[in-house]
This record gives C-alpha cells, sequence and structure tokens, in this order.
C-alpha cells in the first residue's frame, strides 16, 4: 500500500507551527512532509522530509521541534550541499562529520528560539566548547556556515588521515545520542536541476520573508532577532577560482614585432599600390610562439595541510597544466625545500599517487622564493597555512598564496586564496 501524500504522524506538529513560530510554518510550505518506513525518528533528502513511526509517540513540544529541525536543513539546503560537498571531496569526504556540523548548527538555533529537542542534543555551543572555540550561541550562528564548521570538525578529526575514528568531535557527538538524519540531495530531479527547483536565491528569499514574519508575530525563530550566517547563497567553489588564476597568468600571449608586416597588411598593400590608393594602416605580424609556459607549485609539508585537500590541489593544478601544455615543477619544502619533482603530461598522476610527504618542521617561504627568482616561471603558487618569514621582495612573477583557512592571513605579495570552502 502506497504511502499518503502527506504525513499524518507530523500533521499536528505542523499546525501547531503557525502559532508557536510563524517563520518555520512559512518554510515548511515549501517541503514536502512524508511518513516513512524509518529506524530513527525523521530524514531529510532535497525538500522531502520523511517522518517515521517513532516520531508519532513523542510528545508534541517535542515533534515540533523536531519538524523545525528537518525545516531548517531543507531552508538551508543541506542535502544539496552535502551532495555538492561530495562530488568535491570525493573519496575523502566524511558524510558522518558533515551531518554533525549541520545538526549542531540546526539545533543551536532550533533551541535558540525556544523549542525543545529530545534529549540530549547535539549543539554548537558543547560542539565548540570540545574543539576549544567556545563563545555565545548567538555569535556562533552568526559565524559559522556550514562548510567552514565541516572543514573545521574535519581538520579535528585528523583532515581525512584519521576518516571514520573516534576523535573529539565524534565522541562528543556519539555522547550526545547522534544518529544521522541527512541524506544527500538526489542526483537528479527537483532538487539537482529541475526548471522550477528552489535554488539558492531562492531560499534565501524564503527565510528573509519567513524570519520577517516571525518578527512581525514576536514570537519563535524571527523573533529572536538570530543573524544565521548559514543562509544559501551562491558561491564559486576554489577549484573554479584557482583554475581561472592559473589559467590567467598561464595564457600565451604573442607579442607584436615591429619589423615584420603581417600577411594580411601585404595584401592590403599589393592591392593599394595596383590601385594607386594609400597604403593600410600598419599590422605588424605575431611573434613565434615562445617557450611553453612554466608553472612553480611549491607544497608546504609542515603537517599543517589536510591530506585530502594537498590531493585535490594538486590533482586540479597537474589537470591544468596538461590541458595549458605547461610544465609544472612540485617544490616539497618545511624550513628547506625538499624535493623539486617535474611533473611530467604524461605521468603526473602515476607522480601524485606515489608522492611522499615529510610531515613535522616549520615553515619558511625564504627558499621557495629564491628558487623561483632563479627559475623564473610562468606562476608561482604557494600551499600553505600560511605561517612563515617570507622574503622583502615578491619574485618576477604572479604569486598565488593558497591556505586551508577560512580567514588566511594576508601576505605582503601577491593573491591570496582560501580552499576553506
Amino acid at each position: 500500500m502506497a504511502e499518503p501524500r502527506h504525513s499524518s504522524r507530523a500533521t499536528a506538529a505542523l499546525q501547531a507551527l503557525t502559532e508557536r513560530d510563524p517563520a518555520l510554518a512559512a518554510l515548511s510550505l515549501w517541503c514536502a512532509h512524508r511518513d516513512g518506513h524509518l529506524t530513527g525518528l525523521a530524514e531529510t533528502q532535497g525538500t522531502e522530509i520523511r517522518y517515521g513511526a517513532g516520531f508519532a509517540e513523542l510528545p508534541l513540544h517535542e515533534q515540533i521541534g523536531l519538524a523545525g529541525h528537518h525545516i531548517l536543513h531543507v531552508a538551508l539546503q543541506h542535502p544539496a550541499r552535502m551532495q555538492a560537498m561530495s562530488d568535491r571531496q570525493g573519496q575523502d569526504f566524511d558524510a558522518e562529520i558533515w551531518q554533525i556540523g549541520c545538526d549542531a548548527l540546526v539545533n543551536e538555533a532550533i533551541l535558540a528560539a525556544g523549542h525543545a529537542l529530545p534529549r540530549p542534543a547535539l549543539r554548537l555551543g558543547g560542539l565548540m566548547a570540545v574543539l576549544k572555540q567556545a563563545d555565545q550561541p548567538a555569535q556562533l550562528l552568526a559565524a559559522w556556515d556550514a562548510e567552514r564548521l565541516y572543514h573545521l570538525l574535519q581538520k579535528s578529526e585528523g583532515g581525512g588521515r584519521s576518516k571514520g575514528g573516534n576523535g573529539p568531535v565524534r565522541g562528543y557527538a556519539s555522547a550526545q545520542g547522534f544518529q544521522p538524519d541527512l541524506l544527500p540531495a538526489a542526483s537528479e530531479g527537483e532538487d539537482m536541476g529541475a526548471p522550477d527547483a528552489p535554488d539558492a536565491g531562492d531560499w534565501r528569499a524564503h527565510l528573509t520573508r519567513a524570519l520577517a514574519a516571525g518578527r512581525t508575530a514576536g514570537i519563535g525563530l524571527g523573533a529572536m532577532g538570530l543573524r544565521l550566517a548559514d543562509l544559501p547563497q551562491a558561491q564559486v567553489p576554489w577549484e573554479m577560482l584557482l583554475r581561472r588564476l592559473v589559467m590567467r597568468a598561464l595564457l600565451h600571449r604573442p607579442a607584436l614585432p615591429p619589423v615584420r608586416p603581417s600577411r594580411r597588411w601585404l595584401a592590403l598593400a599589393g592591392q593599394a599600390l595596383q590601385k594607386n590608393a594609400p597604403l593600410p594602416p600598419w599590422q605588424p605580424a605575431p611573434a613565434a610562439r615562445g617557450a611553453a609556459p612554466t608553472l612553480l607549485v611549491a607544497l608546504d609539508c609542515s603537517g599543517s595541510i589536510p591530506i585530502g585537500t594537498i590531493r585535490r590541489f594538486l590533482s586540479e593544478t597537474g589537470s591544468m597544466a596538461r590541458r595549458m601544455h605547461a610544465d609544472l615543477t612540485l617544490l616539497i619544502f618545511d624550513e628547506d625545500i625538499r624535493a623539486e619533482t617535474p611533473l611530467a603530461p604524461a605521468q603526473w598522476r602515476q607522480t601524485l599517487a606515489s608522492l611522499e610527504l615529510p610531515e613535522g618542521g616549520g615553515t619558511d617561504f625564504r627558499p621557495v622564493l629564491a628558487r623561483a627568482c632563479a627559475l623564473r616561471p610562468s606562476m608561482l603558487v604557494i600551499l600553505s597555512d600560511l605561517d612563515g618569514p617570507t622574503a622583502p621582495g615578491p619574485p618576477p612573477c604572479p604569486v598565488l598564496w593558497a591556505s586551508p583557512d577560512p580567514e588566511p592571513r594576508k601576505m605582503p605579495f601577491g593573491r591570496v586564496l582560501s580552499l576553506a570552502r
């Protein structure tokens, strides 16, 4: 027998939301509510919330809070963003850590709005206290979004090196009774590309209107005046920014020597002479293509960069060098240059797969910058946490500093790119 189109288990909670939290009630209209055969209380996938049999056994005030929890998952597009992060990280993606971060954000907002949740409940304040970054709940909600929080939690668990382990984040979540309740958005359908599917801009508008309705009513999520950093917004992934900056630096720009005319000018000049007309404006011939562009990538091996970030970063730079027919050289460094490895277009994947990175030690950028002055590449890219001494002046090439930190420190020269998104 097919499940009904609308959940009967959540009807009482959704009706109560219209009086207790107009903001969540408005957002619930953009969600699909279904009853399902679940082992847990409820789960979210895309814009659909499914309620298990245990949901109906909860007291009404906990039903309201749990329904609001999943409505915020939908409104903040956590399933779609989960799928996007999984596509970017591949085998390094940690779905459990992503869900812990999203649950902590949503639970903190629900509890701050005056609702109840089944206890014990995973909270952002408690999670940050475990990581020694305790602050006021309202300030935490204004400071952290799902992606930044995920990278912080993943780094605290070993940055992909100890995936599936039991570090401080998983230990706290387990003690709070955490159960995964978030599924990535489907690869096809309304959440991932249908013409009328709400996108980040639509959900941001829905949230803005809903919170305004809550402020007018003076109750619930909108009345708290919370500033949520996790509001859906269109963002350009760092991979695309990196690709754009590197390709711009490696783009071949032929010089125009003034001594040799172009073929087009010769043809036009011949016609002008036959007709006894004035010569056309001078058009020099483009110079012959010179040597292939060179890309120098310096990788900080002091242990501050997650291994998953290193793999994605090197894969991006390697594929760009192959497409641009550039000579790519990899420097491994900490306080000094430990290895200098050319990445040939035909073997760069094998070279990266067999790459062994030493760990430990400090960071000093001066040997890398001195080597760049000697090699004079088309561009120097440095992957580091940017904590180390630099040379007094830039090398004779564009410099791109890439850091895994959400807000990397400023450098005395060059462009700084955050790899936190």
